[in-house]
């Protein structure tokens, strides 16, 4: 099960692992327009601050990720229903 991690609750040290970490699994930018690690980093931490993006560790996997919120809420969703249904059935 993921949670959410409230960013600002991280060391400065912490957060630029995460988000650094994200962006090296992101892999090469093939865009139109280069973007550099340095810019890549700026945008995440940006969108962090405005709330459209969260920090959350996966509890099973005990890694962290950055994912939208949208991304978060439908991830839980999906949780949610999966217990049910492993309940109802006796999984």
């Amino acid at each position: 099960m993921a949670i959410e991690v409230p960013w600002q609750q991280l060391s400065q040290d912490a957060l630029e692992g995460v988000i650094s970490s994200v962006i090296e699994r992101e892999g090469t930018d093939y865009g139109e327009v280069e973007v550099s690690f340095e810019q890549k980093k700026q945008q995440i931490y940006l969108q962090l601050k405005a709330g459209e993006l969260l920090v959350v560790f996966d509890e099973q996997e005990e890694t962290c990720n950055i994912m939208t919120k949208q991304a978060f809420k439908d991830a839980q969703l999906k949780q949610s229903q999966m217990s049910a249904e492993e309940e109802y059935f006796g999984r």
